[in-house]
């Protein structure tokens, strides 16, 4: 079985499933940039607010990968595993929103990890069926390096880097689902 054979069939599947909700990946894209300038305008933000912002991104990502898990014959598992992750960080952060924000700047590395290498994966599924795929790996790879050079910072500089790169997630997230809107429109007619 080559790859084109292998990644082929069950993405296109997922595509054709997913075809006609094309849309909810345009509203979640919208939301994501939404949710961008907000963290990005934060000059001296609550630390609550971020809290509850950062709880919401991770049930956004979340509820993407249950409606994936929904619709896939194959990789189930995959959309399932990664929609329980975050699941369980998004109901962390609205468990004790004050602490959500000490503790993700503690652990914002492995976090970053997660997402990337989630990307990464995703990307890579999407290969031979969506000529945009390059577009998650290069935010995929971003999200890595995000990650390694986080976990080096000290408490103070990963706090402000928090806001920071929460927003750049959040801008990176808007753009991969605002194109894989059209690019699941433009597939579920093939």
């Amino acid at each position: 079985m080559t790859a084109a054979e292998f990644g082929e069939g069950p993405v296109r599947e997922v595509a054709h499933g997913v075809g006609r909700l094309w849309w909810l990946w345009l509203v979640l894209g919208i939301f994501w940039l939404v949710a961008a300038y907000v963290i990005l305008q934060f000059d001296q933000a609550s630390v609550t607010t971020v809290g509850i912002l950062i709880g919401i991104m991770f049930l956004v990502a979340a509820a993407q990968q249950f409606v994936l898990f929904a619709v896939a014959d194959h990789w189930r598992w995959l959309f399932a595993i990664f929609g329980v992750l975050f699941l369980a960080a998004g109901i962390i952060c609205f468990i004790d929103p004050k602490n959500t924000f000490a503790g993700i700047a503690d652990i914002l590395g492995a976090l970053f990890f997660l997402v990337g290498l989630w990307w990464t994966i995703q990307a890579f599924v999407e290969m031979h069926v969506n000529p945009l795929w390059w577009l998650g790996l290069i935010a995929g790879i971003l999200m890595l390096i995000l990650a390694f050079w986080t976990s080096g910072q000290f408490f103070i500089h990963k706090a402000y880097t928090l806001l920071v790169f929460a927003g750049i997630w959040a801008l990176m997230s808007g753009v991969l689902n605002i194109v894989r809107a059209f690019q699941v429109r433009k597939l579920r007619e093939v």
